[in-house]
């Protein structure tokens, strides 16, 4: 009697279990929103399983999303990048973009990001002419526009590599003054 009595409650024990791990299991949805009523937020800077990303910028150089921080001119690849051998925009020719031409596999657009001047229509007709011949699609954009760009296409998985050169100049909006302004408050206690 005891034995059938421990058997039952190990039994009803074992469904209240079975129900309980069945009711807080992770539901598969198969809905166009699969998640579990939460807001869901995705970073593409921080996410290094999409590639290299840019994540800031200045005078010297640029950051990326994996920490490393390289000075001057800088070609990015979604997985790589290498110091560009340029000083400014009168540099850029068929030498300097030669890089970019042998790659294999062959990237779709190259992203140039030309610092803080306003692309020129004889810079983008000599660039487009040279890359054109090989097939290679250009856009001649300002750096933080370049950066962004990048970025966006490389997490879409994109042939993409991007040709950046520092801005001379960096403009501040208020978001950074604010930002600024609240780290030193810290700073400051």
């Amino acid at each position: 009697m005891y034995l059938s009595g421990l058997k039952r409650s190990a039994t009803i024990a074992g469904g209240v279990i079975r129900r309980n791990l069945f009711q807080s299991a992770p539901q598969l949805h198969s809905k166009a929103y699969d998640y579990d009523g939460k807001t869901r937020i995705d970073i593409f800077n921080t996410q290094q399983d999409l590639g290299i990303m840019i994540t800031g910028y200045s005078q010297f150089g640029f950051r990326m999303n994996n920490d490393m921080v390289v000075i001057g001119p800088v070609a990015v690849f979604p997985r790589s990048l290498l110091s560009w051998n340029v000083n400014s925009v009168e540099d850029i020719n068929e030498e300097s973009l030669s890089l970019f031409t042998a790659l294999e596999p062959k990237i779709d657009v190259l992203i140039l990001g030309i610092g803080d001047q306003t692309p020129s229509p004889n810079i983008s007709k000599e660039i487009l002419s040279f890359m054109r011949k090989y097939k290679i699609n250009v856009e001649v954009l300002r750096t933080e526009q370049a950066c962004a760009t990048f970025n966006f296409l490389n997490a879409e998985n994109r042939m993409v590599a991007s040709a950046l050169i520092p801005p001379l100049h960096i403009s501040y909006n208020e978001n950074d003054l604010m930002a600024t302004s609240v780290r030193k408050f810290k700073e400051g206690f």
